[in-house]
């Protein structure tokens, strides 16, 4: 008997980074990179208090609604690319410096996002659902900034990022931006594909440099140091945390000096 042939699986739709490939920097702008970026620091700070407060009148709609209310959409869409665009200029992916708007075509970061409908389960849990990519994320970004003085002595020396170095760190900057998008319930889909693409996952064709993101084995390796490398920084800070509260409950609570007399019995 003839059968139907199933229905296709729509894939689950992830949000997007696209990015220029790594090129040549101004050895200046890299130099003051942390300075320059002072003042984006500043807006980046206001605007993510903005958006603690949008995200949780968002949860409570989201859980009513089953998607976010569109003025929440609107201000988390336009905040999470900004975001992200002062991130990966400060991390020296790019060298063209984020300009202060939302709105920015011409801007060699791009980010990609669809809200949409909601599961009104995980809206509830996201905070716990979300824990295994925090941590992730939080790892990768804490062995990124380890060894950050020496990608910033070679990016100063060469004048612009080893390939290798770009693919890692544009790694990292799209999972903690899915990471974040998924957080604020800008996306369904858990942040995921932490070590890029297969060539040719893109159906029409490549369409930038880290769209698919394809990584190279030294790509990936750098992401597993980067990995090793916050498990150690983890590791330190718990130690030092734990010996540090040891010292200052011994200095608090000093032992009790019991004096006896030197006769037995006087």
């Amino acid at each position: 008997m003839w059968q139907a042939p199933p229905a296709p699986v729509a894939s689950e739709w992830l949000p997007v980074l696209d990015m220029a490939g790594p090129g040549p920097q101004n050895r200046w702008t890299v130099l003051l990179r942390a300075l320059l970026l002072i003042p984006q620091f500043v807006v980046v700070w206001v605007l993510s208090v903005v958006a603690f407060l949008v995200a949780v009148i968002g949860w409570f709609a989201a859980l009513v609604l089953g998607r976010l209310p569109v003025f929440a959409a609107d201000y988390l869409t336009a905040y999470v690319p900004y975001d992200t665009r002062v991130s990966a200029y400060l991390m020296l992916t790019v060298d063209r410096y984020p300009p202060f708007r939302f709105r920015t075509p011409d801007y060699p970061v791009q980010v990609g996002l669809r809200p949409g409908e909601l599961n009104r389960l995980a809206v509830l849990f996201r905070i716990i659902l979300v824990i295994p990519a925090s941590i992730i994320q939080s790892l990768l970004y804490a062995g990124w900034w380890m060894v950050a003085i020496i990608s910033w002595l070679v990016v100063l020396i060469l004048g612009e990022m080893p390939h290798a170095l770009y693919e890692a760190t544009a790694a990292i900057l799209r999972y903690r931006m899915r990471y974040t998008a998924y957080l604020l319930m800008l996306t369904s889909a858990y942040p995921k594909r932490l070590f890029g693409e297969e060539p040719g996952s893109e159906p029409d064709g490549p369409v930038s440099a880290t769209r698919p993101l394809v990584l190279s084995g030294a790509g990936r390796a750098l992401l597993v140091v980067f990995l090793l490398l916050g498990l150690v920084s983890w590791a330190t800070s718990s130690i030092t945390a734990t010996f540090t509260s040891d010292n200052n409950d011994d200095s608090n609570n000093p032992p009790e000096r019991v004096t006896a007399p030197l006769v037995p019995g006087l």
